[in-house]
């Protein structure tokens, strides 16, 4: 499935979801900031990473989804959920890319936080991006073997 842009999932998208999101993301930093205020900020920063506007937004795709094939007179259970884990997909390559900005900005940090900031993008990019294309290629690499193991199992290849 390639990455677009769609600018037609913003009119699909209710003004009470885009309350959740940020209701969910507001909750999120403020239970970081009491575990910070309480446990100190190394623990309360790994809070910040606490994925609260993923699990709106999966159940937002998985509605949008089924709420699509049910427009057309189908069942839209199993497409929405293949939608919400296609994202979950998406959510953990870029989990991989936060990891990767975390490291670059702790080691740069010292020399000027403008610099961490923009080397530590840099790097969230790079890395989302490869792991992202790598995932592609593995993923054609696999579907490409799986046919050809499929048609041996036939006796057409020898």
């Amino acid at each position: 499935m390639p990455v677009k842009l769609s600018w037609s999932a913003l009119k699909q998208t209710r003004g009470y979801e885009y309350a959740v999101r940020f209701l969910l993301g507001g909750l999120a930093t403020v239970f970081a900031g009491v575990v910070s205020a309480g446990c100190g900020v190394a623990i309360g920063g790994l809070f910040l990473a606490l994925p609260a506007i993923f699990c709106a937004s999966a159940t937002l795709i998985e509605s949008h989804e089924r709420r699509a094939k049910e427009k057309s007179g189908l069942r839209g259970d199993r497409r929405g959920q293949q939608a919400a884990a296609l994202d979950a997909a998406g959510a953990g390559l870029g989990s991989i890319g936060l990891a990767a900005f975390a490291a670059v900005f702790c080691v740069t940090v010292s020399a000027s936080v403008i610099a961490a900031f923009a080397a530590a993008i840099l790097a969230w990019a790079a890395v989302s991006v490869s792991a992202w294309l790598m995932r592609r290629k593995l993923r054609a690499t696999t579907r490409h073997q799986g046919e050809a193991q499929s048609v041996r199992g036939r006796g057409r290849l020898t």
